[in-house]
């Protein structure tokens, strides 16, 4: 009596679920960021600001908006989405019974002498009522109509096998939406990394040139000195020498220039166009830069590659179920039902009318450790997928703190070099106005040069880390999209 109540709870209640309950593990960093760099909280967060609204240039905007409509790692990368969506498609559809229908016409020759019609036929000919003998036919020729419609080997899922096959598909396709999204937004930092690199090399090209100008006519000058005897050939080979370091600057400079460009086009889709908006200098950039960077926990739900990896976290476990479900019976049922008649005009009726239904089970006795392996196989990627999920944790914590860490001391860098290029200054005009009243020697005047144009670069260099520290923040803390997102499937609701 139990064991028909078991089976009767079975099929009112559904199938029996014996995957693994999905319980994130625990969080495997420091529950607060540093507080030597975290700022005070207050300001906004990065899943309220899109990344229109993040950046303030619109030459920047521009380039952003045709790398999301036109990067082929992109393109690729939306159609992992399409292919996950399909395969969950086809996973769901084992969840339901298939039906479907048939309809034939046979026509028929039978010899009579191939079968036991050939000796009742001959019997009757020989005992015709007149004494003679009736020639029999040689053959018979039937025609049969049939029209049926009918479900093949659907599976009961009572231990949830399919159902756990079907839930697994759904987290791997929400797992590339997710994908998809964080590489949306590692796009928005790549083409933003990319164009500040390309402005950084763009200040720096107008300062060589500007120094390279300079430096030449002090270098006219000096050989006029020369050639008056004022001055000495040192003189002169020095001044020739920072001539020397400006175009080797800048020719280098140009160098990295054109590969940033390439760079951008690869990232853009194509050629940066020529008719974009006019875009800001790196000292100009308008970023949200108070950016609160709330707590290590916030992460499990902003970073979409974190998210993903749940979601592959999930679909190992949902495996595991199906796995186990391996180990108990399997039963399907079959069924058809319609018509059959050797007249057409009479195929649609009662008397031709036929059904056949019936259960099947199926329970491999010895597959030589087959089943057991395969759960094996499925409890070996849970732990790998629970060690990728808690990676991925960990990575997105340390990229949150080491933005934080660069938007704090690089600003404090930018204040100081602007300082010292300030001072730098000041020493450099005083040692042309020392050399200049014989006080000094050129030498001084080198030294100053060189001291003066080296920490200029270098405080672009310094503003152009700044202003990618801030994108990465906002980018590692996974920012708050504006993306255009395929929506999950209709069938959302029936996961686990």
């Amino acid at each position: 009596m139990r064991k028909i109540t078991l089976i009767a709870s079975l099929l009112l209640g559904g199938c029996i679920n014996l995957a693994p309950e999905h319980q994130a593990p625990d969080l495997p960093t420091a529950a607060e960021y540093d507080a030597a760099y975290r700022p005070e909280t207050g300001g906004p967060l990065a899943s309220e600001i899109a990344w229109r609204d993040f950046f303030g240039d619109e030459r920047l905007e521009a380039l952003i908006a045709a790398a999301l409509d036109n990067n082929r790692d992109l393109v690729q990368a939306t159609g992992r989405i399409a292919e996950a969506r399909a395969a969950f498609r086809v996973q769901r559809a084992e969840r339901l019974p298939e039906v479907g229908a048939s309809g034939s016409a046979i026509r028929s020759r039978t010899p009579i002498g191939s079968s036991a019609l050939g000796a009742v036929t001959t019997n009757q000919g020989e005992d015709a009522d007149d004494g003679e003998t009736v020639d029999a036919p040689a053959a018979v020729t039937v025609t049969n109509y049939d029209l049926s419609v009918g479900v093949s080997s659907f599976e009961l899922d009572f231990w949830g096998r399919v159902r756990n096959l079907s839930d697994a598909a759904l987290a791997r396709y929400l797992s590339t939406v997710a994908a998809e999204r964080a590489f949306r937004l590692s796009l928005v930092g790549d083409v933003a990394s990319a164009y500040f690199t390309l402005l950084e090399a763009d200040e720096r090209i107008s300062l060589a040139e500007a120094t390279l100008e300079s430096r030449q006519e002090e270098l006219r000058i000096a050989r006029l000195r020369l050639e008056s005897g004022i001055t000495s050939a040192l003189d002169f080979r020095q001044a020739d020498a920072l001539v020397t370091q400006a175009q080797t600057e800048l020719s280098a400079l140009q160098l990295s220039r054109a590969e940033t460009r390439n760079l951008l086009a690869v990232l853009v889709g194509g050629p940066v166009a020529g008719d974009l908006p006019p875009g800001h200098s790196l000292e100009e950039q308008d970023l949200v830069t108070t950016i609160d960077a709330g707590m290590p926990s916030t992460l499990l739900l902003a970073r979409p590659d974190v998210i993903a990896a749940e979601y592959d976290l999930q679909a190992a476990r949902f495996d595991i179920g199906a796995a186990r479900a391996a180990f108990f019976p399997t039963i399907s049922l079959t069924g058809t039902a319609g018509f059959a008649s050797t007249e057409l005009d009479n195929l649609v009726g009662d008397d031709g009318f036929s059904w056949r239904f019936g259960p099947s089970i199926d329970l491999p006795l010895f597959d030589w450790g087959r089943r057991e392996a395969n759960l094996d196989v499925a409890e070996a990627r849970e732990l790998i997928q629970v060690a990728a999920y808690e990676r991925a944790i960990q990575t997105a914590f340390r990229e949150v703190s080491d933005a934080l860490a660069r938007r704090r001391w690089l600003a404090e860098q930018v204040e100081a070099q602007e300082r010292n290029v300030a001072a730098l200054d000041a020493i450099s005009r005083l040692a042309r106005l020392r050399y200049r009243e014989g006080a000094a020697r050129y030498l001084e005047v080198l030294d100053a040069e060189r001291n003066l144009f080296a920490a200029r670069q270098n405080l672009i260099v310094i503003e152009r880390q700044l202003a990618e520290a801030h994108v990465a923040l906002y980018v590692a803390l996974g920012g708050g999209g504006g993306f255009s997102v395929p929506a999950p499937p209709a069938a959302t609701a029936e996961g686990s």
